[in-house]
């Protein structure tokens, strides 16, 4: 699908959605730290919000790893 191949699209979903709320820090990096102290009370809405959020930057990486094994720009 050209969509998830597009930078543009990409990047502007990392700094929307994947950062939104952005105030008073962004979201996911919120729950990261919630995950990385332990989890402790995470619901499964805490985790369906992680996945949310995170799939943009999840897209990403995928995109720069297509970029990078691509052999001879094709």
């Amino acid at each position: 699908m050209k969509i998830l191949n597009d930078w543009r699209i990409i990047i502007l979903l990392c700094l929307t959605l994947g950062l939104a709320p952005f105030f008073p820090e962004p979201h996911l990096l919120g729950k990261i730290k919630w995950i990385a102290g332990g989890a402790n009370g995470m619901t499964l809405k805490d985790w369906f919000d992680v996945v949310f959020h995170g799939f943009p930057f999840i897209l990403l990486i995928r995109l720069i790893i297509v970029k990078l094994t691509r052999k001879n720009g094709a």
